[in-house]
């Protein structure tokens, strides 16, 4: 075992003593030192309940003959950090939850770990980490919200955010906006829509590195007690039999994950994610290959932002592997699982206990939503290296636009405009350093285009940014523009009342100005750098300077 490198042997006596100065007996000495790696902290809704989950982790580890260590990783709220200088360190904490993962675990020559993350970047964290360390590893993700309820209709976060917006408009009264903020995000778990949190715990099923049901199992529910409970009992086992996370995760695990993203309209960051992960796991996974397989992956269930079920209603209907089940002509059968099983297996034992909810919300694949995916990758002159859109979130009338750009260099001055209602009907609005580098740390644009949707304009206004949007965001908005307007991208040269051409079915993003003209703009021009207003010595600095741009994931060089 890898632990005997702190317990075994005489030369280890001083690190026994410290390990029995914890209460270790000489009997657990002789087990497994599994790590319980949790994000439980008290200021994310979607970590606060984590601690339950940890005992339950911990308990089944006992049960199977291991001794449990918990640790702590940090964790960012993308929706109390939206808005303000907190969104430039959303993503970047995605890089230090994978290093401090590392030195723990290393430090410590733990055999094998169980993790527990929730949300946006926390979750893609501890996947990096499971495919760089490469140790016997289960993923346990927190769960989801529970929707809220008011004026007759079910509520998530992404209500308050659109709820501005139509306060800003005179439609809605103070007292409905306070409803609304009281109502919307009723307790703990990641917020109860397809947005990112919950679409990353969807891919880590899927890439089989989480308990069949774990995704959707909402945070307060006792299903995700019992997956926690039988996880820990579990990876003492995958400890004995040296089961690691790159024996179960491969290339045809990453596309089985990309086939449910796009079969359930999942989040656009899930562009950033999964090449990153599948970086630390060995492999090259790019815009290209999600483009390849949207086009031959139907969206099968319409859910929030873009529909109307929450996570909950997906639990109720099967899950992840139900779509497993539909999509069981195209998915990659023979891929392993933390479970024990093979994706195939699992499938052949499936069964729905709520059927009609099952046929209800979850299409064949023979009736779609949609015969492509939930995201499409864009190019064009305007972004030559990709860039995404939630094409699940669009409305038919809008997935082909032509309109002005109304042009802003940060996502602040672009919430003002929106809000003293300047933007009309028809305009292309491009929200430019954004970027990983030129934000930096690629902020999502999450009020903005609530704010846009909430003035009722989602129908009619598009946005573009070499940032990026929340999972939550609907409406033509396009993102992780490359390159970006710091590198000196085409974005960077947009001027207002320049036509912006959008057609999404055909894959095009195109600034129609002519090649002269943007050579000429490109001579006089000059480029911003946002790096003066940063601390000196902080992490933000060092971020900008080694981080790759969006269509490569983000990630650090």
């Amino acid at each position: 075992m890898r632990s005997d490198n702190v317990k075994k042997g005489v030369e280890r006596t001083a690190n026994r003593s410290l390990l029995k100065a914890l209460g270790v007996t000489d009997s657990e000495m002789k087990k497994p030192f599994i790590a319980v790696v949790n994000s439980k902290n008290d200021i994310v809704p979607g970590h606060t309940h984590l601690d339950k989950i940890g005992r339950a982790v911990c308990d089944g580890i006992r049960n199977a003959g291991g001794v449990p260590f918990e640790f702590q990783t940090i964790g960012v709220c993308d929706g109390i950090a939206m808005g303000h200088l907190g969104m430039s360190y959303s993503l970047p904490s995605r890089e230090l939850i994978c290093d401090t993962i590392e030195v723990m675990v290393q430090a410590h020559a733990f055999d094998g770990a169980v993790m527990i993350p929730s949300c946006d970047k926390v979750v893609p964290g501890h996947l990096m980490a499971a495919g760089r360390l490469n140790i016997p590893t289960v993923i346990v993700t927190g769960g989801a919200m529970e929707p809220g309820f008011a004026d007759d209709s079910e509520l998530d976060l992404i209500s308050s955010f659109e709820a501005v917006g139509a306060y800003q408009k005179n439609e809605i009264s103070d007292e409905e906006l306070s409803i609304m903020e009281n109502e919307c995000c009723p307790g703990c778990g990641s917020c109860s829509g397809m947005f990112t949190a919950n679409t990353m715990a969807c891919v880590t099923e899927a890439l089989g590195m989480s308990y069949p049901g774990c995704a959707t199992a909402t945070a307060a529910s006792a299903k995700k007690l019992r997956i926690a409970k039988e996880s820990g009992e579990r990876i003492v086992e995958m400890v004995k039999n040296d089961i690691k996370p790159r024996d179960i995760v491969t290339i045809k695990s990453f596309e089985n994950a990309v086939m449910v993203d796009m079969a359930i309209g999942g989040s656009t960051n899930t562009a950033l994610h999964i090449p990153t992960i599948a970086h630390e796991f060995g492999f090259s996974f790019d815009l290209n290959n999600f483009d390849e397989i949207s086009k031959s992956t139907p969206h099968l269930i319409s859910m929030r932002p873009g529909g109307s079920a929450s996570m909950k209603d997906f639990d109720r209907a099967g899950g992840v592997y139900a779509i497993f089940e539909r999509l069981s002509n195209s998915i990659n059968k023979s891929e392993l699982t933390v479970f024990g099983k093979t994706v195939g297996e699992v499938v052949s034992d499936l069964k729905f206990i709520n059927p009609k909810i099952n046929k209800k919300l979850i299409h064949t694949v023979e009736n779609p939503i949609r015969k492509e995916g939930g995201i499409a990758a864009l190019k064009g002159n305007l972004a030559p290296d990709g860039s995404v859109v939630k094409q699940s979130a669009v409305s038919e009338e809008m997935l082909k636009h032509k309109g002005p750009a109304r042009v802003f260099d940060s996502e602040e001055d672009a919430m003002d405009a929106i809000l003293l209602c300047k933007i009309n009907p028809g305009d292309v609005v491009v929200i430019r350093y954004e970027g990983p580098k030129g934000g930096p740390g690629m902020r999502e644009m999450l009020s903005p285009t609530s704010a846009i949707a909430g003035q009722g304009l989602s129908n009619s206004v598009a946005l573009i940014t070499d940032g990026r949007f929340s999972g939550g965001t609907r409406g033509p908005c396009i993102g992780h523009v490359s390159p970006e307007a710091a590198e000196g991208g085409t974005i960077a040269y947009v001027e207002d009342g320049d036509e912006i051409e959008i057609d999404i079915p055909n894959r095009i993003l195109k600034l129609n100005v002519s090649e002269n003209t943007l050579n000429e703009r490109k001579k006089t021009k000059k480029i911003l750098n946002k790096y003066d207003k940063l601390p000196e010595n902080g992490y933000l600095r060092r971020y900008a300077k080694l981080v790759t741009s969006a269509d490569s994931g983000g990630r650090f060089l």
